[in-house]
């Protein structure tokens, strides 16, 4: 069981399926109702009054209608869903970037929390926690057995709390506990570096509010001592989405001003959009521009740079809407393998002060037209993760394997036709495949305990990048030979 859970815990520091979403936020709900269907709700009353008085036990009437309105939006697509209470500032926190905590990144090992990297000068940082470290106990709770949200929850509070966190370090064989005061942190979703001279390597981990910004001011720096770059790698890898409008200014930043970055399409008049690189359409409150202020520092260089665009089976939703948007204007080569396949906007409408509703309103479309839904965006160049081979493929799931799922314009079409036999079999081949893939990953764990199975991402052992750079150099690149494009398959009925 540890084993799996140490597997788990690598496969969650790469993307959180929670976090598949690319949002809008409306402050109001909609003005006019659709008609009620007064004999559903009447039943819907009568079942509420059964369950309130012939019950085993007392229930909760709150609860019990939270729930039945949870249900209901569960029931459309993986990705609606109301936020009650803790959820609802939980995803506020999740697209702003910020929380209060202790500032660590976590995976699991073992059944204990493992220390990835503490965020720079938060509390955990400054208590002294290294890359490495357990954590086996969260104030007077054993960790072994909790799940990472469960340890994440125990970890997070208010402002200026104490949280006691008992660390076993492993390269000095001791245990000793460390009492930290929570703040709010600030995450960074964009790393950058330059990898070798002339050549920039510039992570983008989720698209929150201040992404926007970060990504500006790195590339800034980058130009200040590079000004000179002859190629940039942008990478998209495990990036899970989030917000439109910072999706729509990163492509502004490579694109012509003015050029179609994408369209959404959907029942309501304001869902029908076509986005285009232009401040009014990515700038959510006004104010400065921070697009406008890196083209200018960087004499437009930013937009002619080579750039090759690295994603993968975990790249979703807002990244693929820059994915898409670069390819199919020409401005981009992108790398790696196909994308998740997250076509859909979600909007999030408050229903008052502490609850709220992320409700799917629209499809995206890339600038050519193409629908993305349960299909993805197909790289030019296929490449592995790894020399070997692809180590988590397999594993990892994707928007035409989620339940419910909302169908892309090819499943449409094929509305009420059953799978072919070839399409069930390509099915029930993926599930030997992942089966498969998960026990040699657990052999493999047996083997090497502790040590990373896929290169983290922008390190020199990174096969991906060093593959991009290569192309980039104009020298050859190994192309995958297993790597092919996954078609839509028809939800079974």
């Amino acid at each position: 069981m540890g084993r799996k859970l140490k597997i788990a815990g690598w496969l969650a520091v790469g993307a959180v399926a929670g976090a598949l979403t690319t949002v809008q936020f409306q402050a109001v709900a909609r003005g006019t109702l659709a008609p009620l269907p007064l004999e559903e709700l009447q039943q819907l009353a009568a079942v509420f009054g059964m369950v309130k008085t012939d019950y085993v036990e007392p229930v909760d009437e709150k609860k019990l209608i939270s729930e039945a309105i949870s249900g209901m939006v569960a029931s459309l697509d993986p990705h609606s869903q109301y936020f009650d209470k803790k959820d609802f500032k939980a995803f506020r926190e999740g697209t702003s970037g910020r929380f209060v905590g202790v500032g660590i990144e976590i995976s699991m090992e073992d059944g204990l929390v493992k220390v990835v990297s503490p965020i720079e000068d938060s509390p955990a940082f400054r208590a002294g926690l290294k890359s490495g470290d357990l954590i086996t106990k969260i104030d007077d709770t054993m960790v072994k057995g909790l799940t990472i949200n469960d340890a994440v929850k125990l970890m997070r509070g208010e402002p200026r709390t104490k949280v006691l966190l008992t660390i076993f370090r492993k390269d000095e064989n001791r245990s000793f506990p460390v009492t930290i005061t929570r703040e709010e942190i600030k995450t960074q979703s964009v790393k950058s570096r330059v990898v070798e001279p002339g050549y920039a390597w510039v992570r983008v981990s989720q698209f929150q509010e201040r992404t926007i910004e970060d990504f500006s001011r790195k590339v800034e720096e980058i130009y200040k001592t590079n000004p000179n770059l002859k190629g940039m790698v942008l990478d998209l890898r495990n990036d899970p989405g989030g917000l439109l409008d910072a999706a729509v200014a990163l492509s502004a930043a490579f694109l012509p001003e003015g050029t179609t970055v994408v369209s959404t399409n959907g029942q309501l008049e304001d869902s029908k959009f076509v986005y285009k690189a232009i401040p009014q359409h990515y700038l959510r409150r006004g104010g400065s521009d921070p697009i406008k202020r890196l083209t200018d520092a960087t004499n437009g260089a930013l937009r002619k740079v080579p750039l090759v665009v690295l994603v993968n089976e975990g790249s979703a939703s807002a990244s693929e809407i820059v994915a898409g948007a670069l390819q199919d204007h020409k401005r981009a080569t992108i790398m790696g393998s196909q994308t998740f396949g997250k076509g859909s906007v979600q909007t999030v409408r408050p229903l008052g002060p502490d609850t709220g509703l992320k409700l799917t309103t629209a499809r995206y479309y890339t600038p050519s037209g193409n629908s993305i839904q349960a299909k993805g965006i197909v790289p030019e160049v296929m490449v592995d993760e790894t020399l070997e081979g692809n180590v988590f493929a397999a594993l990892r799931t994707r928007e035409a394997d989620l339940q419910k799922h909302l169908e892309g314009t090819d499943e449409a079409k094929r509305n009420g036709v059953p799978m072919t036999d070839a399409q069930r079999a390509a099915e029930q081949q993926r599930d030997l495949d992942r089966e498969e893939a998960r026990k040699r990953l657990e052999e493999e764990a047996r083997k090497n305990p502790g040590q990373r199975l896929v290169p983290e991402f922008g390190s020199e052992k990174d096969f991906q990048l060093q593959q991009a750079l290569n192309h980039l150099k104009g020298k050859p690149v190994l192309v995958s030979k297993t790597l092919t494009a996954r078609t839509e398959e028809k939800k079974e009925q």
